[in-house]
This record gives structure tokens, C-alpha cells and sequence, in this order.
């Protein structure tokens, strides 16, 4: 049968660089381009075939260049212009595509428009953000993820006026009902699309629209509509669907085989096919939230369920996406990056006896399902969370506010540190671990952050020479996702789905069919493969482990035991 909308981006695997914690050239000890382009030959090696770049644009760093000070500019901590065009002739030449992470629901305080904008209240680019003048009294609420009161808009004595930020007060929310302000993005992102880039990753472009009439919310409204969470609203602004399709229309349409990813905070299920349907002509694939909560207790903040995640919890939510995009549009499956702990800690176990097979399973889980699959540095190699133990060792902008915040509340800040071990988005943050030397062959230098002190036995350099490590793993996998077409376009369909430690399922292409068999847990499980397929072949393509133990249909499942069996009538 021929696959009808087929797609590279659909084909490929997506690897994410976090550039100031992968690779440092000068020793100042913060990654850079020339470091990244030192390492092309590796990530040619892993077999992906695109580059997810975090922000390279030229940055205060209040949030680690998520505030952009200068769109067309590269940040010079991280290099030059001409940096980027070897970056991006490399990548090519190696078969490998680049995405751009492009901010635009927000830029830093000190973009020129911003100065601008604050200087008076005729000023021509005073519309380019959202303004609230003094003498209507305070602005309705509007909650701030950065900020220690909680509080999205920051007087500013200049003008007597509020400005919105729903994140920092150093990142202030543009204006997009400013056609002016649309336009200018739109320009921007013309220049990096003709110097060849190949997609954008839409950074919380769900939040991009607001509702300028300011609708008041009472504390009982948004717990009882959006339960407490704020990106539920904040992801319903009137207008959000018509600049998307307007951006499409006047940018994406216009570069044929590029590709952007829309993460879309505060989107229900129901919502997701908005985005991305072909008949819509917005975006090409989505990159959703709500795996992300599994596991967390309902206090706290970040604060790890002592029972870990259910296991059933996990196979109906990512049933119920994957049948979101069983038909129609795309989606894309991870379960860690830049803003999310290891995926290791969170959704495996970092212990020693159970690292190197969970690390394993998890990679199969990412490589077997019907989406892209993003991959954030490092988790090819098995890295863990660094768990730090003082504030002091923290630099993320999330940890940091949330502090103060409990402070001004009067929380308990001791268990707010034993919570961020779990869940802090430093943990993914620290230096990639290339070797066993001082600071992980990442920069001889001192790093910006940390470094983990296990890269002593779990790094690069030694996994090469490993055939049964993690990185030559994932490599496999990356190759058997390639081999087998049902892996990537292939109907999914779940089997035991109250099992509360193995999550079974196939992916059947015509007469093409595979079985997954995944242990999610530290413990050895007895295993009937389902009824229904006995009266198939099958053929173990994969395994994490060196050895099975199996009598029939009957299997007995090591801890964190990943297997891939094909499927022959």
C-alpha cells in the first residue's frame, strides 16, 4: 500500500542542542558555535537528521536567550554570522537539517522596540507591546510564570503605565494585534529561512494572541475553567488562529520542505488538529504539555509524587494523543528537554543497577511511536539529574523566582530544594558529558554551571567503545526505526492497557507488523503476550538486555527489559 502524506519531517529524528551547556572552544566556559561545529561528525553518527537549536540570538540572558534582544544577530558569547553559516553548511552537508527555536510571544526589555516603546506614550513603536496607563487603576490580574509575586504586569514610572509579561519582567509580551508588529516578525523570519535554515520551533506560540478587552478573573474562576494552570487561558486568545494561518500564508507557504513545531502550552486535546490539519494551513507539527504533569504531587511545586507515575495514566495519555493525529496532521513525542529534568530521573531510574536498561527503554519507547521523536542532547548517552543541593548552585531563571516567591510567601524552602532535585530544569542543563577529564571534556575553562560528577564513568567517549551502551543503542534503534517503514507511518494500537508495569502495542503497516513489549519497572515480570496475536510468528529484532527468557508466549521480563519482536502471518 502507498503511504499517502508522507513527509521528511515525519521520517526523521530530532535531536535537541542546548548550545551553552554542548560544547565549549575557548575556554570561557559556556558552549558555542565553534565547539557545536567541532562535533558534527558525532552527531552525524547518532544517524538523526534534525538539529533543534536552542537560542542563538543576541541575549541579555535573563532566561538563557529566551529574551532576545536582537533577532537578527548572534548572541557573541556563542559566536559570529559567519559561525552560523558554517554551522548551517555543515549540518547540510552531513544530511542533517537545522530548526531555529524563535521567540515570539515575548523579546527582552532591551530590544530596540521595547526601548522604544517605553520611552513615551506617542511613541511609534508604543503599540508593539501590551500598556496599561496608571490612571485606570491597577490592570485585572494577569499571573507572571517569572516573577516573585506572581504578578504579569510591571509598573514602569516612565510613562505612569503597566507593561504585560507573562514571564519575566524582563520579557515583555508583544503586541500582536499590532499588524506592524506581525509584519516585522514576519521579516525577521524571512532572513533566516533565506539563509537556509529548514524550520522554526515555535516557542509558546500558543500564548501569542490576548484578549485586549482584559477580562477580569477572579481566583475562583481560574481555578474552577483552568484549574488553577494559566497557560489554559492564556492558550485562548481570540485571534491566535488567524495569525497563524496568516503567517503561513505570508512566510511558510513561501519556502516548500521547511517545517515548524508549535508548542502549545494550555492546549486540550480537542484543540490539537487546529494547529496542524493540512486543510488549515497553519503549522506542521505539535508539541504538547500534558505528559509533563504525570508524576507531580498536586502541592507543590515540581514536587514528586512519592509513588512515581501510574503507569496506566501514561498509556492513555499517550493513546489519546496518538489518536489525535491517527488520521490527520502530526505530532511529535518527547520526554525530556531544556525546560524538563532528565528524562532518565523523571520517567526511568537513575539508580546504578537500573540506569543503563531504563535509559533503553525509554529511547525504544521515544523511537517506536507514531511521532517525530525529539531527542534532548545527552539522553543517547543515559545523563542523569545532578540533584544540587544548595540554591546557590542554581542559574535557572524558573528555580530562581520560584525561590524568592516562597520566601515572600513563606514556604518552605527546604523542601522546595529536595523538589527541584526531581524537577528543576537546571538538571538537563549541565555540561554534556564528552569524557572522563575535568569538566567532561565540555570546556577547560570553569563552566557556567556545574558539571555532574558521574561523567566519570557515563560520557561519550567511553560509550563509543561500548557495544552494549546506551549511545550504541540508540544508534541501533535510530537505524531500526529507519529499516522498518511501520515504525514511523504504522497504525498503533495498545494491548493491557490497566497493566500497571508492562505497556504492549504494534505497529501494523498492511501485512508489515511489529510488537513493542516495554517493563516499566525495577521489578523481574511474568508476561503473557496477548491472545489475540499468538497465532503470529515472531521474530526478536530488538532487545536491551543480553538475554530473554521466554517459553512460548509466555515471557519473563528483566527490570526495564525493552523488546521488539516483527510480526510474521
Amino acid at each position: 500500500m502507498e503511504i499517502k502524506d508522507k513527509e521528511w519531517w515525519k521520517e526523521t529524528v530530532i535531536y535537541q542542542v542546548y548550545p551553552r551547556s554542548f560544547k565549549d572552544s575557548n575556554a570561557d566556559g559556556i558552549g558555542d558555535l565553534p565547539g557545536l561545529i567541532s562535533k558534527l561528525d558525532y552527531l552525524q553518527s547518532l544517524g538523526v537528521g534534525l538539529v533543534w537549536l536552542n537560542p542563538i540570538y543576541a541575549s541579555p540572558n535573563d532566561d538563557n536567550g529566551y529574551d532576545i534582544s536582537n533577532y537578527e544577530a548572534i548572541m557573541p558569547t556563542f559566536g559570529t554570522i559567519a559561525d552560523f553559516n558554517t554551522l548551517l553548511v555543515g549540518l547540510h552537508a552531513r544530511g542533517i537539517k537545522l530548526l531555529m527555536d524563535l521567540v515570539v510571544n515575548h523579546t527582552s526589555d532591551e530590544h530596540p522596540w521595547f526601548v522604544e516603546s517605553r520611552k513615551s506614550r506617542d511613541n511609534q513603536y508604543r503599540d508593539y507591546y501590551h500598556w496599561w496607563p496608571a490612571e485606570k487603576g491597577k490592570p485585572p490580574h494577569r499571573y507572571s510564570f517569572f516573577d516573585k509575586k506572581g504578578d504579569a504586569w510591571q509598573f514602569d514610572a516612565a510613562t505612569n503605565a503597566y507593561y504585560l509579561h507573562y514571564f519575566s519582567n524582563k520579557q515583555p509580551d508583544l503586541n500582536w494585534e499590532n499588524p506592524k508588529v506581525r509584519q516585522d516578525i514576519y521579516q525577521m523570519m524571512r532572513f533566516w529561512l533565506d539563509k537556509g535554515i529548514d524550520g522554526y520551533r515555535l516557542d509558546a506560540i500558543s500564548y501569542i494572541a490576548k484578549d485586549t478587552s482584559w477580562p477580569v478573573l477572579s481566583k475562583k474562576e481560574v481555578k474552577e475553567k483552568y484549574d488553577n494552570d494559566w497557560s489554559y487561558f492564556y492558550a485562548k486568545g481570540p485571534k491566535l488562529h488567524e495569525y497563524l494561518h496568516e503567517m503561513h500564508q505570508v512566510v511558510l507557504s513561501k519556502y516548500p520542505g521547511m517545517v515548524t513545531i508549535a508548542e502549545t502550552p494550555g492546549i486540550e486535546i480537542e484543540e490539537a488538529l487546529k494547529f496542524v490539519h493540512e486543510d488549515r494551513q497553519e503549522l506542521h507539527m505539535l508539541y504538547h504539555f500534558k505528559g509533563m504533569g504525570l508524576g507531580y504531587a498536586k502541592e507543590g511545586f515540581k514536587r514528586p509524587d512519592p509513588n512515581g507515575y501510574p503507569l496506566p495514566a501514561f498509556k492513555k495519555l499517550y493513546t489519546e494523543w496518538n489518536d489525535v493525529f491517527a488520521k490527520e496532521g502530526w505530532g511529535t513525542i518527547y520526554l525530556g528537554n531544556h525546560d524538563q529534568p532528565r528524562m532518565l530521573t523523571r520517567w526511568g531510574n537513575d539508580a546504578p543497577e537500573f540506569r543503563i536498561p531504563s535509559s533503553k527503554l525509554l529511547v525504544t519507547f521515544l523511537l517506536t511511536m507514531r511521532s517525530t521523536p525529539i531527542f534532548y542532547n545527552g539522553d543517547e548517552l543515559g545523563m542523569a539529574n545532578i540533584k544540587f543541593d544548595s540554591i546557590q548552585d542554581y542559574r535557572d531563571i524558573e528555580t530562581l523566582y520560584m525561590y524568592h516567591y516562597l520566601q515572600y510567601q513563606k514556604g518552605d524552602l527546604d523542601q522546595f530544594i529536595k523538589d527541584q532535585q526531581f524537577g528543576a530544569r537546571d538538571n538537563s542543563r549541565t555540561p554534556y558529558q564528552w569524557d572522563a577529564t575535568p569538566n567532561a571534556g565540555f570546556t577547560t575553562g570553569e563552566p557556567w554551571i556545574k558539571v555532574n560528577a558521574d561523567h566519570v564513568y557515563i560520557n561519550q567517549e567511553a560509550q563509543d567503545m561500548d557495544g552494549n551502551s546506551p549511545l550504541n543503542y540508540f544508534r541501533h534503534l535510530v537505524q531500526l526505526r529507519k529499516d522498518h517503514e511501520e515504525l514511523i507511518y504504522g497504525e498503533y494500537r495498545l494491548y493491557d492497557a490497566e497493566h500497571e508495569q508492562v505497556y504492549t502495542y504494534t505497529r501494523t503497516l498492511d501485512k508489515t507488523a511489529t510488537l513493542i513489549i516495554l517493563n516499566f519497572s525495577d521489578e523481574l515480570v511474568p508476561y503473557t503476550i496477548p491472545s489475540t496475536l499468538h497465532k503470529k510468528q515472531f521474530q526478536l529484532i530488538s532487545n536491551n538486555e543480553t538475554s530473554l527468557q521466554q517459553e512460548g508466549h509466555n515471557l519473563t521480563l528483566l527490570p526495564w527489559q525493552a523488546l521488539i519482536f516483527k510480526l510474521k502471518m
